[in-house]
């Protein structure tokens, strides 16, 4: 940012004509970079709660119905006779 600030601050010639164009790329692929570490950063982190999430509500049901839901499976077959 300072880079290309600084070559805007210099001469409205070299602005107009373009001359500032490579700090200006530069910037705009830093910009790019950094948005796109950051939406990765995000996704990473929502899929750890996701599993978190996940296992805490298997952990639940095994308590609530026992391993692999056994208590369910039999709760529903009574229900179904």
């Amino acid at each position: 940012m300072d880079a290309l600030e600084e070559c805007h601050r210099q001469e409205f010639l070299k602005q107009a004509l373009g001359m500032c164009n490579f700090e200006k790329d530069e910037l705009s692929k830093c910009l790019h970079y950094t948005r796109v570490q950051d939406a990765n950063d995000r996704i990473r982190l929502s899929k750890e709660r996701q599993k978190k999430f996940e296992l805490k509500k298997k952990e639940r049901e095994e308590e609530e119905y026992g391993k692999n839901g056994y208590l369910k499976k039999v709760l529903e077959k009574s229900d179904n006779k």
